[in-house]
């Protein structure tokens, strides 16, 4: 597991960002669930068979074939009241072409992990006026599942995948009438880097949303940062999570706490790159000024002995004495610059 990918799935588990990540992306900003109305779940929602997902056949010499855990980077079960909706996050850092497959199944075991559940309810109170129907179904007609919902943040640059079920479908030469009845599936994707109101989120998910967004615009980000006091006192981890997705390594050299315990202050860090950059451009500047002007004070000497009657050999030795230079130096510059 990449650094990256622990880093998200590290901030995203703190339940006051998990909870705006919902309210804000799902809700519009409405504050409908709050940090303690979560609570954690396994984010393994079953087993699949890997040998139908790599063709090998192979079932590593065991009876059943080979199987392996599918897992969530993240769920957490929401409460309203006595009943409760489940939440998944997937980060994304590159296009996942079978995305809408890949959230189906994870919303299904979710939903089958509910059913198996209330199937051991039903069972066990099969005395208590459960039906024949109901008992074999493990399922009583009053039942009901609780909703659940993946939500896909991708930091890449552009998802050119799939959205919905549909979509990876092979319809070529089914009638239309035919293709209406084939069940759709629509992921919810979120593409971090064009997300534009982030004014619906309370915690710093805004920062790190306006962050991916202006990485590709410094100006903007830095008029940003100096307008909104939050930079100036950001949690760490929040930090490092920007200085990684916006590429910007440098940052974490210069990570510059403020003065409250813990905090970071990402203005002044911002500053002191920016303050580094100008004092390098001008040490640049300088270095390429003396450079300049010895090109010149060379051309000059080669015109010079030309104009005069001299020869190349004595430009070249003239340039070897006056400027320091080697011969295949002198040579080279005299070739240049002899009229």
């Amino acid at each position: 597991m990449g650094r990256k990918d622990l880093q998200k799935k590290s901030y995203f588990h703190d339940a006051g960002r998990f909870a705006d990540l919902i309210n804000g992306l799902l809700c519009a900003g409405e504050q409908v669930v709050a940090a303690s109305d979560l609570t954690e779940l396994d984010s393994r929602t079953g087993q699949f068979d890997v040998r139908a997902y790599d063709g090998s056949g192979n079932d590593g010499g065991k009876k059943g074939g080979v199987l392996k855990d599918r897992r969530r980077d993240l769920v957490r079960r929401a409460a309203f009241g006595v009943n409760f909706m489940v939440v998944g996050l997937e980060n994304q850092e590159e296009t996942d072409y079978l995305m809408p497959l890949r959230c189906m199944s994870y919303d299904t075991a979710e939903y089958e992990r509910q059913a198996a559940q209330t199937g051991k309810e039903v069972r066990n109170g099969s005395g208590n006026g459960v039906t024949k129907a109901e008992f074999l179904s493990g399922f009583m007609k009053s039942s009901r599942l609780s909703p659940c919902v993946t939500v896909v943040l991708y930091y890449g640059e552009g998802w050119d995948g799939a959205t919905s079920l549909h979509e990876i479908l092979d319809f070529r030469g089914i009638p239309p009438k035919l293709q209406s009845k084939v069940n759709d599936y629509k992921i919810y994707l979120c593409e971090v880097r064009k997300f534009g109101n982030t004014e619906v989120f309370q915690t710093d998910v805004k920062q790190v949303f306006d962050c991916l967004r202006y990485a590709d615009e410094p100006d903007k980000l830095y008029e940003l940062m100096k307008s909104d006091p939050s930079y100036r006192e950001m949690e760490a981890d929040t930090y490092d999570v920007i200085a990684e997705y916006t590429g910007t390594t440098e940052l974490m050299k210069v990570k510059t706490y403020s003065g409250k315990e813990g905090k970071v202050d990402m203005c002044r860090a911002i500053t002191e790159l920016i303050e580094r950059g100008r004092r390098e451009g001008i040490e640049q500047g300088i270095e390429r000024g003396i450079e300049q002007g010895i090109e010149r004070g060379i051309r000059g000497m080669v015109e010079t002995v030309c104009e005069l009657g001299g020869t190349k050999e004595d430009a070249v030795r003239r340039l070897i004495d006056k400027m320091q230079l080697s011969g295949d130096e002198a040579g080279r510059y005299v070739g240049q610059y002899w009229a």
